[in-house]
């Protein structure tokens, strides 16, 4: 199945998986800005990057309600929520007040990640085709654009919160094409299957490694771009904006990989893929070199995420999927801060040379999960 046919089926997602990365690629172009807005160093600014988690956590408990009680409109309301939570950040001028900002940042995030992936799952049980690639690909590309605007936007010197209002009204006309009818209602999911703990945990855990690795080029590669190999803010926007692309080319080159080999096995050359792409970009001395290697972190992790979420759908009964999915997604996108925050501690202490090469090391770790599903799988 082509590209274009995989999004034609998902046209409702496809608008949420795209304002979800306009507005992550633009948060990551002001990663410098706003770390300089409150006057954090890089340890406390990763720190503080985990405040999303507990949004994400409450996310966990909250998306199946919200999900059921809204059905057809959870998507477009997720999108809106998500353009308010973005304005937040912006206008924090204090650590603890950026704190609460990425709390709100966190929910309004989770809510959509989580109902945009249901709804991707359900089509692909609906049409017995893999989909979760291309949407994913669509994430990737605005992803890309968002970056892109920014840098051009903060060399014009815009504010950050002009920034994100003009990205919010770009995801209020997104919400419009949002709409998407439940076929599968919500009120069943939990009821007259065993919740299938062992599955969400392996896949969530793969789908954690990847956006990690995913999160830590996103959030530190501007600054890595212009503090270590002194690239101005244009350049260092291309910094993200390139690893928004290498996985936008290689989620959608995934749609097509997803139907010709086993996922497993996709997912086991990706890895190698991306720890020689983190090596590349952690040995740089230039920013040329340094996009090269962003790029091919792009690569690899980008088919990694989409093929875990995609297993959790396939492999669980279908009245605990909405259950199922929204656990393993949000242990997923909890690797979107936790390796901020990670790459924060580790660039106080060695610098970011040294924090760009344990990128490498933790999708490694990707292995032995592979070799734990493919032991559940049979």
């Amino acid at each position: 199945m082509s590209v274009r046919s995989a999004l034609r089926i998902s046209h409702a997602p496809v608008p949420a998986f795209m304002t979800l990365g306009l507005f992550w690629g633009s948060f990551a172009a002001l990663a410098p800005v706003l770390k300089a807005q409150i006057g954090a160093d890089d340890a406390t600014y990763g720190l503080l990057l985990l405040g999303t988690s507990l949004g994400l956590i409450t996310t966990m408990f909250v998306a199946p309600t919200f999900d059921r009680r809204l059905g057809a409109l959870s998507m477009p309301v997720a999108g809106c929520l998500l353009a308010l939570a973005f304005l937040t950040p912006a206008l924090a001028q204090t650590p603890s007040a950026f704190f609460v900002a990425m709390v709100a940042v966190g929910l309004g995030s989770g809510l959509t990640d989580v109902v945009m992936n249901a709804r991707v799952s359900e089509l692909e049980a609906r049409h017995g085709r893999p989909l979760m690639n291309a949407n994913h690909g669509m994430f990737s590309a605005a992803y890309m654009i968002g970056a892109l605007v920014t840098g051009f936007a903060r060399e014009a010197g815009f504010a950050p919160v002009t920034i994100f209002a003009g990205f919010g009204l770009v995801a209020l006309f997104l919400s419009t094409r949002m709409r998407m009818e439940v076929s599968v209602s919500p009120a069943s999911e939990g009821r007259g299957a065993r919740f299938p703990y062992g599955i969400v945990a392996l896949c969530g855990g793969v789908v954690l490694l990847a956006f990690m690795a995913e999160a830590a080029v996103e959030s530190w590669s501007a600054l890595h771009v212009e503090r270590t190999l002194g690239g101005r803010a244009a350049e260092g926007a291309l910094g993200p904006a390139m690893l928004g692309l290498a996985m936008a080319v290689g989620r959608f080159s995934g749609q097509q990989l997803a139907e010709r080999f086993n996922d497993l096995s996709v997912i086991f050359w990706a890895t190698l893929l991306a720890a020689a792409g983190a090596l590349i970009a952690a040995t740089a001395v230039n920013p040329l070199m340094a996009y090269l290697g962003f790029g091919t972190v792009g690569l690899g992790v980008s088919v990694i995420g989409p093929l875990g979420l995609a297993l959790v759908g396939r492999m669980v009964p279908e009245e605990v999927r909405l259950k199922a999915i929204s656990r393993a997604a949000v242990i997923g996108f909890t690797g979107f801060f936790l390796a901020p925050a990670s790459m924060g501690l580790i660039s106080q202490v060695a610098g970011l040379r040294v924090a760009f090469a344990s990128i490498a090391f933790l999708v490694l770790m990707l292995l032995p999960l592979l070799a734990l599903l493919r032991r559940q799988g049979r």
